[in-house]
């Protein structure tokens, strides 16, 4: 089985002006390791290496827009969003703003919050309790 296809999840990939202050978010918000070059920045889990695990990377593009969400005619469309399970959701929303994220005016559940990142990205917090409860999630 040598010729075997074989894919795997490497990273998430997010475009940017800055992607050290991008990377800083990232890393305070999930309490992960920070990686740098000149063209890239990425975010890792402790006690890895950037690959073992996916991680975000973070790609420096100085025509950057910000989506807008929710989304509006002629206006920048988000094309992905990541979304985080947490286990207590108003607690994970103040860590969020504490660590650079602005709470979007407008929200659709009261299971989730949409979220901005210092660039402008949605990114949604997820009250899912039975995530942390599973023998069956990774990356804890």
């Amino acid at each position: 089985m040598e010729n075997e296809l074989k894919i795997k999840m490497y990273s998430f990939t997010l475009d940017c002006k800055d992607i050290q202050e991008l990377a800083k978010f990232y890393a305070a918000l999930l309490k992960w390791e920070i990686g740098l070059s000149e063209e890239y920045a990425w975010v890792y889990p402790p006690g890895t290496h950037h690959g073992m695990y996916p991680g975000i990377v973070f790609q420096q593009n100085p025509d950057y827009i910000p989506p807008v969400w929710p989304e509006e005619p002629e206006a920048q469309q988000q094309m992905a969003h990541l979304d985080f399970a947490v286990n207590d959701l108003e607690k994970a929303v103040q860590h969020a703003i504490h660590c650079g994220a602005i709470i979007a005016d407008e929200q659709f559940s009261d299971s989730w919050r949409v979220m901005f990142d210092p660039a402008g990205h949605p990114f949604c917090l997820c009250l899912m309790k039975t995530i942390f409860e599973s023998t069956h999630f990774a990356l804890l």
